[in-house]
């Protein structure tokens, strides 16, 4: 048994995530990209990346793709065919709670094979570039009906957004480009559509491997399960942790460095959505409540500022031409030379020449 405390957790959690020092390694050779880096505002995962790695972070080797939860998350290119039947629900049970919805009330009882058949849909919608808008008409008129629903405002009916993106790796779907001009692409040498889940063992572990201990509540959150279907595939080869008494779980071969992962130092500014916040234990991470209601909001979330492994601050950016505008609300007093070296990291990711740091 190994018992750790809070700041034994960060400290692994940095160090396991490439947070400890900044390294010179191109982006998909990161390990952190085993788990995946979520998009979730413009060039978000290139700050991500521009926190971990002084290198171009211009890589051919990824793609991004709907992922975990059906959110877009960039990923190795090489790592699909594995990635699509790990995130496969892992029977009806699951694929019915990944379904769950008050906008689709019927579809959970389709289990996998509403699953099948939206992916299906999405190989012979996407032969190429497409609009999104266009892709979820085509896609909607092909899929059993009780996964649509009639949207009151362009007066039509839908394909629901939680089970088309969920679908859409097993369709074979590249993320091209979001926001007003949305659109979608077929992968080039598709992975098949899996005829059941593989590999959720692996999954787990990796989760883990990145934002463990943890157990299986945690890991069905972030997959938009429930812990009873977790539990079911729970793999028996973790190590037990202990964390301030609290029952966690760790793959054997990370044990070594939660013990012995270097104390944080340093600043860096984290995206909203980065790896660290998705862990889902956010107690940990965030032990006071008002600052995680400033962290994770229902719009909007804003970007973190991390202080020698805790989270000091939270940030938002405007972009203005050449120059990145940061404004930085802190939670303790911030080292102002350190944070605007790293804002210049933000620059940097977000392909501006200058950053401005102003302090709320």
């Amino acid at each position: 048994m190994i018992e750790v405390n809070r700041e034994r957790v960060m400290a692994f959690r940095m160090a396991a995530q490439g947070l400890s020092e900044r390294r010179d390694t191109r982006p998909a050779d990161l390990p952190l990209l085993d788990l995946g880096l979520q998009e979730y505002a413009p060039d978000s995962t290139r700050v991500a990346l521009a926190a971990r790695t002084t290198a171009d972070l211009a890589d051919d080797r990824l793609i991004t793709v709907w992922a975990a939860r059906g959110a877009p998350h960039l990923h190795r290119r090489g790592d699909l065919p594995d990635l699509v039947a790990q995130l496969w629900p892992t029977g009806d049970e699951d694929a019915a709670a990944r379904l769950k919805s008050g906008q689709i009330p019927a579809a959970p009882a389709l289990g996998t094979r509403a699953f099948t058949a939206t992916a299906e849909a999405f190989r012979s919608v996407v032969t190429g570039p497409i609009p999104k808008g266009a892709a979820s008409t085509a896609v909607s008129s092909r899929v059993p009906v009780e996964l649509t629903y009639d949207c009151a405002a362009c007066g039509a009916r839908h394909v629901a957004g939680n089970v088309w993106q969920q679908a859409g790796l097993a369709g074979g779907v590249e993320v091209l480009a979001r926001g007003r001009e949305s659109s979608l692409g077929p992968i080039p040498d598709p992975p098949p559509i899996p005829a059941g889940n593989a590999g959720i063992d692996r999954l787990i572990a990796t989760y883990l491997r990145f934002l463990g201990p943890a157990g299986p509540a945690e890991v069905a959150k972030y997959l938009g399960t429930t812990a009873s279907v977790i539990k079911k595939v729970w793999p028996g080869d973790l190590v037990e942790v202990r964390v301030d008494g609290r029952r966690a779980w760790l793959p054997g071969d990370a044990a070594d460095l939660l013990v012995a992962a270097p104390e944080p130092r340093g600043v860096r500014l984290l995206p909203a959505m980065d790896p660290l916040l998705q862990a889902r234990d956010r107690d940990l991470l965030v032990p006071q409540k008002a600052y995680q209601k400033m962290v994770w909001k229902i719009l909007g979330n804003p970007g973190v500022v991390l202080l020698d492994g805790e989270i000091a601050g939270i940030w938002r950016a405007a972009l203005k031409k050449k120059q990145v505008d940061l404004t930085v609300t802190p939670f303790t007093t911030l080292p102002t030379a350190r944070l605007q070296e790293e804002a210049a990291e933000v620059a940097r990711a977000r392909q501006a020449t200058f950053s401005v740091v102003q302090t709320t």
